[in-house]
């Protein structure tokens, strides 16, 4: 059997680690078919504040379902996607806990779990999905997850009519009073991936290399060489395009943080989040591709907001915040304003889904052995329905899911969202007895 690379193999200098795309050269000549199985990922990007419902609902269900003003961004990729409709949270609603459906919608979202009314230190949820997943394929990796958000929120304090802040910045959960707190500074994120500082390096020489913008890829380029003199033409294709992905990332975090010394001194803003939302958004996805890519992590959260939260999108001609429109009682305005963000952020999915499905990946692409679910925990924000929940499911699972269609299940049966999710453990290779609410996995997701 030839030498080969280890699927987990890593450029490495002063500080700094470079994790590797998947390359032929990982497998031996003659392995076995399962041995060139790229492993699935799973991600779960969270909507805040529901949807305006009309406008995502298609009419039909099956292969033929029309994509609706919010959907559209996503229909060049109809045979990649899996829309479910008639999935509930019944541990969202109030159950005699009165209001705070903001604060039980993000919690429960990924639990399945009614979390306890408290705005202290008290807090009890339950253990998220991907947090399951995690701590089963999680050893298989540098990082056992990875939490991304983009809006920052304090963690402690009354959020949501009593229910701590703590249950509206966070979807993920590693216990029942443990929530992660997505990581909204990109260059926080890169330098995690990377490992940009070396803990003997002294603060003025760190500041001085990054002054002159020398890149990580820099402290690598010798061994990058010796490496691409061992590989086929294809690996060294697809190494030249990765690492020129990577340093195009660090790049347009370095402009940020040049920019950022012309922001207004009373504007509070961490060096390399950019001012601009996509732009924000769409660097974090960026990561995220990497991250996924180079199997540093399989598991990945990403709130595209605060739950309940205050943003404007000025530079969509909305500059009132978010979750003050979302009571919009039916005027036509400010369902229109709503609707403008839900495809806001819908856009920047698509942009994710693109992005990984024109990244290779074995005997595919990332897309085709991922499962990314978007959706919200709240349907009508206006009336803060916890039924018939938004959910739209990119990628495959390698096979397991059959894509291309619109799955609908009877909005009076009020299916648990949590069998969805056990389901999905399963696509990753992760068997659970419970998760939430679950009462058993979700029919017809696998029909193949």
């Amino acid at each position: 059997m030839e030498k080969h690379l280890p699927r987990r193999a890593f450029l490495q200098g002063i500080g700094v680690t470079v994790g590797l795309p998947f390359l032929d050269a990982m497998m031996p000549a003659f392995a076995a078919p399962a041995a060139r199985v790229s492993p699935t990922r799973l991600a779960f990007i969270y909507a805040p504040t529901g949807i305006v419902m009309k406008h995502w609902t298609p009419d039909t269900a099956g292969p033929d379902f029309e994509f609706t003003r919010i959907l559209k961004p996503l229909e060049a990729y109809r045979k990649d996607l899996l829309l479910v409709t008639g999935l509930a949270h019944h541990n969202g609603e109030a159950l005699a806990d009165g209001g705070g459906d903001h604060g039980r919608a993000s919690a429960s979202y990924l639990t399945g779990v009614h979390p306890k009314k408290t705005e202290g230190a008290e807090l009890k949820c339950g253990v998220s999905v991907d947090q399951i997943a995690a701590a089963h394929i999680g050893k298989e990796t540098r990082l056992a997850s990875l939490e991304l958000g983009c809006e920052d929120g304090r963690q402690v304090g009354n959020c949501d009519s009593g229910y701590s802040c703590a249950y509206t910045n966070n979807v993920s959960w590693r216990s029942e009073s443990q929530p992660l707190p997505p990581e909204v500074n990109p260059r926080a994120v890169f330098e995690r991936l990377f490992g940009d500082a070396d803990p003997n390096e002294s603060p003025k020489a760190r500041a001085s290399r990054q002054a002159d913008n020398r890149s990580v890829l820099d402290l690598v380029m010798e061994q990058s060489r010796g490496l691409c003199g061992k590989l086929g033409g294809t690996d060294r294709r697809k190494l030249d395009e990765y690492l020129s992905s990577v340093r195009e990332i660090e790049s347009r975090i370095q402009k940020t943080e040049r920019e950022s010394v012309q922001i207004p001194a009373n504007l509070e803003k961490p060096a390399g989040v950019p001012l601009n939302y996509a732009e924000h958004a769409r660097l974090l996805f960026d990561l995220l591709v990497v991250a996924l890519q180079t199997d540093s992590t399989r598991v990945v959260t990403f709130m595209m907001a605060r739950e309940g939260g205050m943003k404007p999108y000025p530079e969509i001609d909305v500059p009132e915040a978010h979750h003050s429109i979302s009571h919009h009682q039916n005027k036509p305005e400010l369902v229109e304003k709503c609707a403008k963000i839900n495809c806001y952020h819908l856009e920047q999915f698509a942009y994710l889904v693109g992005k990984m499905k024109n990244t290779p990946d074995g005997d595919g692409s990332l897309l085709d052995h991922s499962v990314l679910v978007y959706g919200s925990g709240l349907a009508d924000s206006n009336r803060h329905e916890h039924f018939n929940l938004p959910t739209v499911i990119a990628g495959n699972a390698g096979g397991r899911i059959r894509t291309g269609r619109h799955l609908v299940f009877e909005k009076a049966k009020a299916t648990p969202m949590s069998n969805l999710h056990l389901s999905l453990l399963d696509c990753v290779g992760v068997q659970a007895d419970k998760v939430g609410d679950a009462t058993g996995k979700l029919e017809h997701i696998t029909d193949l």
